[in-house]
């Protein structure tokens, strides 16, 4: 690590600690040249896969697309913003545990699926509704149908 006042490499940590989220760790270093004290954060690589979308073309994981997917769709439902974060954490998680470098995206829109599915019923249908391209009332009523009988279950 350089020292941003001067530029030399050596110097000793003096104290670290875990940030205040609980995210990265604090470190407070000393140069060894110029005496001048200065702090460090360190964090955790993420590493996501490359996202294969439906027509072929690769492009990087973007969580904020999942996180405005997921806000469409429960648009006007009784649902919190703590609850709609936790689902896209839950999605980024599955995507950083994928074992390989790329990911279909029906895998994270499945996935999404599966969160919105537990968490509201509507929100559910909507996001399907969209990510399926429902072409008829037909596939529609299949949807709700298959949404009935696992809530019976």
């Amino acid at each position: 690590m350089k020292c941003p006042f001067c530029g030399n490499s050596e110097n000793k940590v003096i104290d670290s600690r875990i940030s205040k989220d609980g995210k990265a760790i604090r470190r407070r270093r000393e140069c060894l040249s110029c005496n001048r004290r200065f702090t460090t954060y360190e964090f955790v690589e993420d590493i996501l896969p490359m996202v294969i979308k439906k027509d072929g073309r690769r492009e990087h994981f973007d969580r904020i697309k999942i996180r405005n997917g997921v806000m469409k769709a429960c648009e006007k439902r009784p649902i919190g913003m703590e609850a709609m974060e936790k689902i896209v954490e839950n999605v980024e998680q599955a995507c950083q545990e994928y074992q390989g470098e790329e990911i279909p995206s029906t895998i994270i829109g499945e996935k999404v699926m599966d969160e919105l599915r537990n968490l509201d019923g509507v929100a559910y249908v909507r996001f399907a509704s969209v990510y399926r391209q429902f072409r008829d009332v037909g596939e529609f009523i299949s949807e709700l149908k298959d949404l009935l009988n696992k809530d019976k279950k």
